[in-house]
C-alpha cells in the first residue's frame, strides 16, 4: 500500500472489454457487485459511497448477463465499465466486509479467481450480517430490481442473497468452494487466516474463528 501506487490518471474504456473471456467477464462482474453491495453495509459507509454502491448493485444485476449473451453489446459493456468505477469509488471510500476477507485467503491458498469465490461466498455472507444492519438489505435488494417493497430487512436479504446465487448460476459460477479446490481440512486455517485480514474490520457483524468456520463450511 502506498500513495505511489496510484495512479494520476485512470481510463475506463468499454471497448476494451468486448473480448474479454467469459470466465474473466463473470468473475470481474461479480467482484464488482460484492463491492458494492460489501461497501453499502460496511461499518464506515458513508453517504457518497452509498449512492455509487448502489447504482453499481443495480448496474450489474441488470447489465452483467448481457455481457455474456451478447458479448458485443456497447450498451451493456458500457453500463459494465460504469458499475465497476463506481463500485470501486463506493469500496475505496468504505472498505469491504467478510466475503472480501474470505475471498483473499482462498485465492492465497488455491490461486482461485477472486470474483468467482466472491461469487460463491457473498449469499452466506449476506445472510450472516443481515442480522446485524437488516434495513440496509431493503435498499440493496430494491437496487437490485427485487420486490423488497414492505418486506423486513431480514427478508430483503433472503431476496438478495438468492438473486446472487442465480446471477451466479447464469454466469457460470459453481455454488460451492469444493468445485475450486477448497477441501474439509482446508477450512481451518482459512478461518484463522480471515481474521487478520483487514477488511474483517469494516464487516458490519463481528465474526469470531467459529462463525468464520461455519460460514466457509456452508459455503463448500
Amino acid at each position: 500500500m502506498g500513495r505511489a501506487l496510484v495512479p494520476d490518471i485512470s481510463v475506463t474504456d468499454p471497448r476494451l472489454l468486448v473480448t474479454m473471456p467469459d470466465d474473466l467477464n463473470a468473475a470481474t462482474g461479480l467482484d464488482a457487485l460484492t463491492h458494492g453491495i460489501e461497501s453499502f453495509v460496511s461499518l464506515a459507509h458513508n453517504p457518497l459511497a452509498d449512492g455509487h454502491a448502489l447504482n453499481a448493485v443495480g448496474l450489474v444485476c441488470r447489465f452483467l448477463r448481457r455481457t455474456l449473451t451478447d458479448p458485443g453489446d456497447t450498451v451493456a459493456r458500457s453500463k459494465m465499465a460504469q458499475a465497476s468505477l463506481e463500485a470501486g469509488l463506493a469500496f475505496t471510500n468504505a472498505i469491504l466486509g467478510a466475503t472480501h476477507a474470505m475471498s483473499h485467503q482462498v485465492g492465497g491458498l488455491l490461486d482461485a479467481p477472486h470474483g468467482v469465490v466472491n461469487g460463491v461466498l457473498l449469499p452466506h455472507v449476506i445472510r450472516y450480517n443481515a442480522r446485524a444492519v437488516p434495513d440496509r438489505f431493503v435498499d440493496l435488494a430494491g437496487a437490485a430490481g427485487l420486490d423488497a417493497e414492505g418486506a423486513d430487512g431480514e427478508k430483503a436479504a433472503e431476496l438478495l442473497a438468492e438473486h446472487v446465487r442465480r446471477l451466479a448460476d447464469d454466469v457460470g459460477v459453481p455454488s460451492g468452494l469444493a468445485a475450486l479446490g477448497v477441501r474439509e481440512r482446508d477450512v481451518p486455517v482459512l478461518a484463522r487466516t480471515t481474521l487478520d485480514d483487514a477488511c474483517l474490520t469494516t464487516n458490519p457483524r463481528p465474526a469470531t474463528e467459529g462463525d468464520v468456520l461455519d460460514l466457509f463450511r456452508a459455503a463448500l
